[in-house]
Parts: structure tokens; sequence; C-alpha cells
């Protein structure tokens, strides 16, 4: 990834650079039948060039600082990305690794011409949160130009991702979990209608004031844009996200041993990205940076790839009382009363906002939390027989699995049964068991076919500690006041 081009003057460079990029906008992005018949990548996705510029050395180019240690390599546990493979020693803490200039990020910027101010107007038909359409917008219209100041990055892309909007049919169907299909369903349909979208708005646009350079635009290539976006953009301080060149090959840890520090507000002449040692950085050690704690679900869509384990993974429920009354009753709990709540629960609920117009339904097991706490204030209040014991405490002790038996313990044992209960129930949403699973992993599979596989196992090895980590919250009440 980081071979240099050797022997290219400006202009047969420029001239590579049309050609590579007119080829890849109108063929390699649309080949196949497929409504988005971009393939997903391989263990080691191929560059967008097949001998990209070095991307070190063209940021320190344009002004930025590259610490000496640092290499574009191949790590045997974090794959393609920036390490220490050239320090002869340990960096200390504090050290500045990258510096990247204010002119080196990309990111939408203020319309300069009538091919800017078409650019801002598709942007503006995307919904908000798909934001990464939004700059992918901007990357399609670098990548477009013949004669883009970021060839030398966007060069180094990949020309595939590994997010399920590529899997294959049977690869989307092998997630076997609704809440994420539901999210590949939802950018699939949007990418499809959003092409028409583009092609109605460019049909008639004159080559002059073209945003793209007179490149068709298909659902495939708005995927590559969008998925580059989503996987490799900083969001710094909730401002506007950048593509921060170099920045985006540190790969992901919940242990960094790396931070990004912004200096300046995006719109500042003088602002820059710098990536600043957190710890002590060893020989030949990735460079790490935390992409933030969220479940498999998030990694999956936005980056494609699946952490084991992950102890943020999560899986979603929907607040249903008939649900609620079906896994309390399987749990041997008597008299369950979610489907039809007393008023005095019926107001516990709404500030749960569990009840009423605008409620969130959308519960989770999982996670530090374990269970989800509005679920399980919810299970604790309509367990109780007596509204004044639960007036006695707020509605943080109601939600805190911390809390010990704050409704009693015959309450709390039931409520914790239920949870099982649910557990048992979200298991039986998979079409697999564990172990088999497991088997299919042991075998040689696509990559995308392991990805699915890795992702529905993990959720299931997160609802099995949470049925682990619930049973012995029960076994710590005694038998004889945990009989429901």
């Amino acid at each position: 990834m980081a071979a240099a081009v050797t022997g290219a003057t400006p202009a047969t460079a420029r001239k590579t650079l049309f050609t590579t990029t007119a080829t890849l906008l109108s063929s390699s992005l649309t080949r196949g039948s497929r409504g988005l018949s971009c393939s997903a990548a391989a263990a080691a996705a191929p560059r967008l060039a097949p001998h990209p510029p070095d991307l070190v050395r063209w940021v320190q180019r344009e002004g930025g600082f590259v610490h000496p240690a640092l290499r574009v390599t191949d790590h045997p546990e974090h794959g393609l990305g920036v390490s220490a493979a050239a320090a002869d020693g340990d960096i200390p803490p504090g050290d500045v690794l990258i510096t990247l200039p204010g002119r080196l990020p990309l990111r939408l910027r203020r319309p300069t011409g009538a091919a800017d101010d078409l650019l801002v107007q598709l942007a503006q038909q995307v919904p908000d949160e798909l934001w990464a359409m939004k700059l992918g917008l901007r990357l399609l219209q670098e990548r477009a130009k013949p004669d883009s100041f970021w060839w030398p990055y966007i060069a180094n892309l990949p020309e595939t991702f590994t997010v399920p909007i590529f899997f294959p049919g049977d690869d989307i169907k092998n997630l076997q979990y609704a809440p994420l299909l539901h999210q590949v369903n939802k950018r699939c349909r949007f990418l499809l209608e959003f092409e028409k979208e583009v092609r109605q708005k460019l049909d008639t646009v004159p080559l002059i004031d073209h945003p793209f350079c007179g490149q068709d635009l298909n659902s495939s290539s708005l995927g590559w844009a969008m998925s580059a976006a989503s996987s490799r953009a900083f969001r710094l301080h909730g401002e506007t996200p950048m593509l921060l060149p170099l920045i985006d090959m540190c790969n992901h840890s919940f242990n960094p041993n790396a931070r990004i520090v912004q200096e300046g507000s995006v719109n500042s002449s003088d602002m820059s990205v710098k990536v600043v040692a957190e710890t002590k950085i060893e020989q030949n050690a990735a460079i790490t940076l935390n992409y933030g704690c969220h479940p498999n679900d998030f990694f999956l869509l936005d980056y494609g790839f699946v952490i084991t384990p992950n102890p943020y993974d999560q899986v979603e429920l929907s607040y249903d009382g008939t649900l609620l009354d079906a896994a309390s009753m399987a749990a041997g709990v008597s008299s369950p009363n979610f489907s039809a709540p007393a008023k005095w629960q019926e107001d516990i609920l709404s500030q749960l906002n569990l009840h009423g117009e605008g409620a969130i339904l959308k519960v989770s097991l999982g996670g530090p939390d374990i269970v989800d706490g509005r679920l399980l204030a919810a299970l604790r209040v309509l367990l109780a027989a007596d509204p004044e014991a639960v007036h006695k405490h707020d509605l943080k002790t109601l939600m805190s699995l911390d809390a010990q038996a704050p409704l009693g313990p015959t309450v709390e044992a039931s409520a914790l049964r239920t949870v099982l209960a649910l557990c048992a129930i979200a298991l039986q949403h998979f079409h697999t068991k564990i172990m088999e699973d497991e088997a299919i992993l042991k075998g040689e599979l696509p990559l995308t076919t392991e990805l699915a596989i890795q992702f529905r196992l993990q959720k299931k090895f997160m609802i099995v500690d949470v049925m682990q980590n619930i049973s012995r919250r029960i076994k710590t009440l005694s038998p004889q006041k945990s009989t429901a």
C-alpha cells in the first residue's frame, strides 16, 4: 500500500489518474447484476490504484508530520494499518505521532461554483442519519477529478468494503439478526432510490458544471463512497465529519495506545489534527484509536468487522406487554400484569418512556449494564403489588441492576427470572446453535460468510453471558424468599 509510483512525471501521473478514476467509476463499481453490485472485499482488499503513492511521504510533503518510527504495514493481529515498524525502541506517552495541517482533511466545503452547488443540493437530499453519504459525495467528487489534490490519499483507499450492504444474499441471511437486517435493507433501499435522484438531478447538467466530471454514478459507487466515509471518517468535537489521511489507517482498540487531538475549529486557518501517544508504544506495535464503545451491529454495519469478544455488544428487544407476559409465565412467575398495568404503573412506565405517545420501545440486553435499565425498572414495577413501596425509590434506583433488590427479594427474583426467559426467547430467534456456528467457522469460508457467522455467534455468547450473570444474582437471594 505504501509503495510509491516510480518514474512518473506530473504529466503522466495526471494522465494515469484520469484513466484510473474514470475506469473505476464507470466500470469497476458497476460490475455484476445485483442491485448493489460491488463485491465485498477479500481478506486484504486491493487499493483503488494498483501501485498507490506513498501516503506517508505525501503527508510529509504537504506540511504534515509523521513520526520516523511509523510505517503502513500489514500487522499480524490488526491487519493493514499504521504501526511502529521502524522504531528502534519504545515511543513514550505524549509523543506526537501524526500531524495533519488543516488543508489535508477531506470534508464538505462551501460551494465555490456550479458543480459545488449541485453537490450541496444532492447532500441536502440525504437524511442526517446517513451523514456518511453526504461526505461520500464529496469523496466521489474528488475521486472523479483527473487532478485531485487528494488523489494520493484516495488511491490508497480499498477498492471494496466488507460492510453488509455488499454481502451476498445468503450471507445477509446468515446474520440471523432482525435489527441489523432492517438497517441493511434500509441502506440498500436508500442507495437504490438515491441513485435515481442523482441521475435525475444530473441528467442534463453540462460537463463543466458536473460535480463528478460527467461520470455516471450508480448505487454501487454511492455505496462504496458511503462505506468509505462511514468506516474512515472522524467527527471531532461533534463537528463536521472529516476524512483524515493516514490517521484513518490507525486500527481500533477499546484500550488504545493513542488518541486524536484537534487544535482549532474546523473552519479556522490554523486548524490541525494530531495523533498523540497515550501509552508507551513498543516496537512493531499497531497504532490504535478507540472508534467508540459500540455493539457489533455498529462495527459491522459501518466498519465491516466484528469484535470478539465485545463487552459492549447487545441484543435489541421490543418492549411488548404480551411478550413479557409470555416470558414471565415461561419463567414460572405467577400473576404477571405486563399487558394490563394499573394506572400507577402506567404513570411510571410513561416516566420510563415505555408507555404513551412517543414512547421509545427499543430496549436491550447485554453491554456494561447487562440489562437495559428501563426494562429492569419496568419489570420491577409491574411485578410489585405495593405502590407505596415502589414510590419510595427514584427511577435511578429502580433502573440499576446493582441496587440490591429495592422492592424485595421476591419481586427481584421474579424480575430476574423474566429476564432469563427473555434471553431464552432471544436465543430462539437464531436458527443455528452455538456448536453449529463454531463447527462452520472451522472450515474454509469466504470472508463475508465468516463475518456473518461470527457476528451471530458473538450475539449468542453475549446472551449466554447475560443468563449466567442473572443466574448468579438469583442464587444470591435465599431460596425461600426467591420463590415467586
